[in-house]
């Protein structure tokens, strides 16, 4: 899922551990690497949910040590428990990861975490929020994406019964209001398009690629860094109320990256469609050789409206992965950023599988745009 930030959010829930006897814990180390290795060349979020870590499913000592020596200098450990120490050096993941937020916690973990705190920076420090309830986490990210253990909430109405004698309150969500008239973020293309005089390009998408044409090829690191979330949400009501965004304001760059990120993500439907994502999930399967071919033969099924706002898009990115000497944004850098703001499936959330075939679909778009994107041409476009 996403936090509020749009980051991308992994989560580690201790209650499924098998018993430690019957754990490869070699392979859990490569499996945890492996799991990281797809988010934190950008700025991601870790969820550690501390219940049903015991003695019968806790590393051992020997295993953490290992794990200290494999991750130092390079990943963090999700709680002291699993990975020894919070420890972040390695400048790619340090500065990447945004949010640590530990559920359940016992005073055991709170206790070491004291002693090793001379020892972790301040500003890593900061990024670590713990909370008692799962609830508490509806103000940082978006809860419902959450796959959160049955047991692990089964703990959470303990702990509220226990606490405050009744079970947690059903958080009841309002009916949405109808969208603006000038409505950016959360409706449909052809909403927009039929308030904005036909146009196919969406205003949001005009005005922050522009700027970004202008004044953002060269940005290193563009599309991996945030930004603060009142801001952002400060220029949607903007956008959503018609209103003009000066991005010079906001002296951040990184504002209408973030702000075309999002206005993709919020899509009712990905621009890919639902309908292409099994097909865009078997490219991995097609030969080397045929991929582009491949690519080009699911680009073409796109409604027409789709296609042209893809092809906008895609034109624009390639021409920042060309700046890739300045940038560092190469069009596999680009797509770990964009592969999921395009597609996603209908029902729950993306599988760690499919990221690898959703990156490479999108990579291959920005790297091959010419010729995937040169023989359709829409009226209006």
């Amino acid at each position: 899922g996403d936090d509020n930030s749009g980051r991308k959010v992994i989560t580690f829930s201790c209650c499924r551990m098998p018993p430690s006897h019957q754990l490869d814990h070699t392979r859990l180390l490569e499996y945890l690497k492996y799991t990281l290795d797809q988010y934190v060349e950008n700025d991601y979020t870790v969820v550690y949910f501390h219940y049903g870590l015991k003695s019968l499913n806790k590393p051992s000592l020997k295993w953490l040590q290992t794990a200290y020596k494999e991750f130092d200098r390079k990943l963090p450990s999700l709680a002291f428990n699993i990975f020894l120490t919070i420890s972040f050096s390695f400048p790619r993941y340090k500065k990447n990861l945004k949010a640590l937020y530990v559920v359940h916690p016992t005073n055991f973990i709170k206790i070491l975490w004291n002693i090793f705190k001379p020892l972790i920076s301040h500003k890593f420090g900061k990024k670590i929020t713990y909370l008692n309830y799962i609830g508490d986490l509806r103000e940082h990210l978006k809860y419902d994406q959450l796959n959160i253990p049955q047991e692990v909430i089964r703990h959470d109405e303990n702990l509220w019964r226990k606490q405050k004698g009744k079970l947690p309150p059903v958080v009841k969500v309002p009916p949405p209001r109808p969208p603006l008239p000038t409505q950016q973020f959360g409706v449909s293309l052809q909403y927009i398009k039929d308030k904005s005089k036909g146009e196919l390009i969406p205003p949001v998408m005009k005005e922050t690629v522009s700027y970004l044409k202008r004044k953002g090829l060269q940005v290193e690191g563009l599309f991996r860094r945030s930004a603060s979330i009142q801001t952002i949400k400060d220029v949607q009501k903007l956008c959503n109320q018609g209103k003009p965004v000066n991005f010079d304001d906001y002296h951040d760059i990184h504002i209408p990256a973030v702000i075309l990120k999002t206005f993709l993500r919020e899509l009712p439907q990905p621009l890919l469609t639902f309908d292409c994502y099994d097909n865009i999930l078997e490219i991995t399967s097609v030969e080397s050789c045929l991929r582009v071919t491949r690519c080009k033969q699911i680009i073409q099924g796109l409604p027409e409206h789709n296609y042209v706002v893809l092809k906008y898009l895609i034109c624009f990115l390639h021409m920042v992965s060309q700046e890739s000497i300045y940038n560092r944004m190469t069009a596999s850098s680009l797509a770990c950023v964009f592969g999921l703001n395009l597609i996603w499936p209908l029902k729950g959330t993306t599988s760690l599988s499919a990221l690898v075939p959703v990156n490479l679909f999108t990579e291959l778009l920005i790297d091959f745009y010419t010729n995937i994107f040169n023989s359709r041409t829409v009226p209006g476009e």
